[in-house]
């Protein structure tokens, strides 16, 4: 069991335990001392560290990413936390949880694969379906899938994160898809289905979170493009038929618009009601989840009181509380005292031969 989570530590504090180190560096200093600097995380929070009066030897014998045992101090510096690494070994296996290493999706991913499936096994369009299909009967495709993070550390950034950001951007789509009854249901949920689809590529994390060199040169958006067009191409294969006109340029559309603006990385803007849609709904899925974890998740230094502490992706601090939490519904049923009056007896319903005896009805305001 782990000591001291990172997100719980304060200056002064000192550490020795596993964590996940990675984007190791050397430098030097004014003296020309050499000195490694860091990253140092483990599933809760991440720490700028530094080594000093390091060497080339220990430097090379540090992994690029992985985990390493440490023995260190936590220190305050230009208002922001770092730690100063004082030794260094390897991590022995076993003796170490992955779980408190890497942070985990709190929803059970074989679940959300099963609903998953079951929602695209579901399309009507049997062109979509096909194109669907190309992706579930690839398993170590779907294996990898199921475990990748949706992005580094913007949202989702767990394992399991991609998975759970699409399921449920598309559980939004299928909510509001009725509403707007020109709106094509299938493609859009094919295309958030496909709309990160290449996060499994562009993203290493079987330790750490970081970018493959691929991710860095080319990036998700074009790669989830190109293997649409191979997937497609292999569909049109099984069932011996051209897909219609456009279908695959739509969705490749809906890949390469979904950032919304070329500033946020979009290739084009959104110019179809599906591109629309799965642009506004995966982002919406995006920020209510970093929203969320800034004010209603678990607190971390700095983050006390009622304001968060300025988000970057929105552009300002949040307020925290939840001004109207749930709270249990009173049982009224316990404060209603006894009957205390008898029960009316219930009028003797005459018998079938029997003449029923005429009502005599009197107003008052008519009587002598």
């Amino acid at each position: 069991m782990r000591r001291l989570f990172l997100c719980d530590c304060a200056a002064g504090d000192t550490l020795e335990d596993v964590f996940v180190l990675t984007n190791k560096q050397l430098a030097a200093t004014a003296t020309g001392k050499y000195f490694i600097k860091a990253f140092v995380s483990d599933r809760s929070s991440q720490l700028t560290a530094r080594l000093w009066n390091a060497t080339r030897d220990i430097f090379n014998a540090l992994p690029d990413s992985g985990f390493v045992k440490l023995r260190g101090r936590v220190e305050n510096y230009q208002n922001n936390l770092q730690l100063i690494i004082e030794q260094l070994w390897p991590a022995k296996q076993g003796t170490f949880e992955i779980a408190d290493l890497i942070p985990h999706t709190q929803k059970d991913i074989p679940a959300m694969r099963q609903r998953l499936v079951q929602i695209l096994l579901g399309l009507r369009n049997r062109y979509l379906a096909a194109i669907a299909a190309e992706y579930l009967n690839d398993e170590p495709f779907m294996e990898q899938f199921c475990q990748a993070p949706a992005a580094m550390s913007f949202h989702h950034a767990f394992i399991g994160g991609l998975l759970e950001h699409t399921l449920n951007s598309i559980e939004v789509a299928l909510a509001i898809a009725g509403l707007y009854p020109g709106l094509n249901a299938d493609l859009l949920v094919l295309g958030l289905f496909l709309h990160d689809i290449a996060k499994v590529w562009e993203l290493k994390f079987d330790c750490a979170f970081g970018y493959t060199d691929g991710g860095q040169l080319v990036g998700h958006i074009v790669k989830s493009a190109i293997w649409l067009e191979q997937r497609a191409a292999a569909a049109e294969a099984r069932l011996q038929q051209k897909m219609p006109p456009h279908l695959v340029e739509a969705l490749q559309h809906i890949i390469i618009s979904h950032h919304g603006q070329p500033e946020f990385g979009a290739v084009k803007t959104p110019a179809t009601p599906e591109a629309i849609a799965v642009h506004y709904i995966e982002n919406l899925d995006a920020k209510l989840m970093i929203s969320l974890g800034a004010t209603r998740g678990d607190t971390h230094p700095g983050s006390e009181g009622n304001w968060s502490e300025f988000v970057k992706s929105l552009g300002g601090r949040l307020f925290r509380p939840d001004p109207a939490p749930l709270e249990p519904i009173p049982d009224v049923t316990a404060a209603v005292p006894p009957a205390t009056t008898a029960t009316p007896a219930t009028p003797a319903t005459p018998a079938p031969d029997q003449p029923v005896p005429a009502v005599k009805i009197t107003n008052p305001l008519f009587a002598r």
